[in-house]
């Protein structure tokens, strides 16, 4: 479960870079002139906190890093459920699917990077 938790905060952090435009329309508005710094930000975390799953003695820090941040996320699931149903890229985000990853999807998260701190 670890490796496959390194590998998504990876390809997670990666992605930020690679397809940062993805990014933006999920930000509240209020944080939107600071989208590109966020995004950088949000990537290097990843990036970094995936790398620190690696190693035991900085696995703990790095879950609990992995935590703080999802819970940072939050805003941006609960602005989804706002904004209705908007295109991201050519996906339609509609608000049950908002919810889903509010409810369910981001506790499993918080729950996976838990499990994975020693």
């Amino acid at each position: 479960m670890r490796i496959a938790l390194i590998g998504f905060y990876l390809f997670a952090g990666i992605n930020h870079f690679i397809n940062a435009d993805f990014y933006k329309p999920l930000l509240p508005l209020y944080l939107r002139e600071w989208s590109i710094t966020i995004n950088f930000i949000s990537g290097i975390t990843e990036i970094t906190l995936g790398l620190l799953m690696l190693f035991s003695t900085t696995r703990k820090l790095a879950s609990y890093g992995i935590i703080a941040m999802l819970i940072a996320f939050i805003p941006a699931h609960i602005f989804m459920i706002e904004q209705g149903t908007f295109l991201l890229g050519s996906f339609e985000m509609t608000p049950m699917i908002g919810w889903v990853r509010l409810l369910i999807v981001h506790p499993l998260l918080i729950y996976w990077a838990w499990s994975c701190r020693h």
